[in-house]
């Protein structure tokens, strides 16, 4: 341990890290760019660099680095984020692997100041830029140290979902199974029921994906609906492991219970109050339904209520926004839309930019393509979508398509 004031230490990475937020902005001013301009040009949630400039987000050093790049000023932000950063952990230098030192770190100790998480949408940075985001929103929770163990479960459990998904986005799902286990951990400790649901309920999702053994998903399902409904009730909690629980048993083939599954998921939703949207946005409910629907093979409604969601949601969450319209693709070919099904998935693959694919997206591509070879094994649609499939951009870096994205 280093001699020094930890206080003393504190204050002064908390000084520099408003500089660094204060410099960010007058280098923006400087070249006048507003907000929005140097978010879309740095691949940003303009919302969340506010936040930074306020100094109420730590940034990142691909923050910096891009930031250098489009307002022409060198290594000077980089230089301040650098500087930042040693000085809020100035007990041992970076190690060569920041996220698995941060996940020992964690499992060891995590701490904090509030029990809300403020972050930006995670939704609107592709997966590669968001994963160093999130190792430096973790660093700095764990550089506050231990004493605020319980008011900091939220936010510590939430970060490890984030993390976990997006290394399974990025294709490294055996990474990600320890931050899975870490996020369990902190909410189980936390004793607060709806936050131990959600974390299962996340998982259980992510394995569908991942197509890991259905009974283990089904126990994390049937855990997330029980945790949901004991003690301080959340009405997003109990829509979310009653829709994953519904998924679960469609793949299982379990008809019966499934459609006793999606009356309670349409029951939740219609019942949840607008005051629990910050924790479940209306985009998202509808996509619950949507996959849900899809799941259970009535395509026409999933394809409404996917299309809900797709209106909904934020134009700057490409990423989600591709995975609603895949899951479209795979409505139009249960409803025997097989041509049209083929053609809207392959145009999302070859438009959306390489930064945003991931595992998720594939895996939903995939669907497409398993509905479309049941029904029209012969179309020559079927041998593109898979040639497309073989690429995977997330894993190789190659180019699928034109990279050009309407965005709409």
């Amino acid at each position: 341990m280093s001699g020094g004031d930890p206080v003393a230490e504190t204050s002064s990475g908390t000084a520099i890290g408003a500089r660094f937020g204060t410099q960010l902005r007058q280098c923006r001013q400087a070249v006048g760019l507003s907000l929005r301009q140097l978010a879309g040009r740095v691949g940003y949630d303009y919302s969340y660099l506010s936040q930074v400039e306020r100094g109420q987000r730590p940034g990142s050093a691909d923050l910096a680095r891009l930031c250098d790049r489009e307002l022409g000023t060198g290594h000077q932000l980089t230089d301040t984020y650098a500087e930042k950063h040693r000085r809020a952990t100035p007990v041992e230098p970076l190690p060569l692997d920041p996220l698995g030192a941060a996940w020992h770190q964690l499992t060891s100790g995590y701490g904090g100041e509030d029990a809300v998480d403020e972050c930006g949408d995670p939704h609107s940075v592709p997966p590669g830029r968001l994963l160093p985001e999130l190792v430096s929103e973790l660093q700095l929770l764990q550089a506050r140290g231990p004493e605020h163990v319980a008011s900091q479960a939220v936010r510590a459990t939430r970060l490890c979902v984030l993390i976990a998904e997006t290394l399974t986005g990025l294709g490294e799902s055996r990474g990600a199974r320890r931050w899975w286990w870490a996020g369990r951990a902190i909410a189980d400790d936390s004793g607060e029921g709806w936050l131990r649901s959600e974390l299962r309920a996340a998982e259980a999702v992510s394995g569908l994906a991942e197509r890991r053994p259905l009974p283990q998903l089904l126990e994390l399902a049937d855990d997330a609906l029980a945790l949901a409904q004991h003690g301080l009730v959340r009405p997003s909690a109990v829509l979310q492991a009653h829709a994953v629980r519904a998924r679960v048993l469609a793949a299982l083939g379990e008809a019966v219970e499934a459609h006793r599954a999606l009356q309670e998921v349409l029951s939740c939703s219609d019942a949840l109050p607008s005051a629990s949207t910050h924790d479940l946005p209306p985009y998202q409910v509808h996509g619950l339904e949507g996959r849900v629907c899809t799941s259970l093979g009535y395509g026409t409604a999933g394809c409404l209520l996917l299309g809900r969601a797709l209106e909904l949601c934020p134009d700057d969450n490409l990423g989600e926004r591709a995975r609603l319209q895949v899951a479209q693709a795979e409505c139009l070919a249960l409803e025997g839309e097989v041509a049209a099904a083929l053609a809207l998935a392959m145009r999302v693959l070859v438009e959306l930019p390489d930064e945003w694919h991931t595992y998720y997206l594939y895996d939903d591509a995939d669907r497409v393509l398993s509905a479309a070879r049941q029904r029209e094994p012969g179309l020559l649609g079927v041998r593109d979508l898979q040639v497309l499939l073989e690429r995977r951009a997330y894993l190789s870096g190659r180019s699928v398509g034109s990279g050009s994205w309407p965005g709409q």
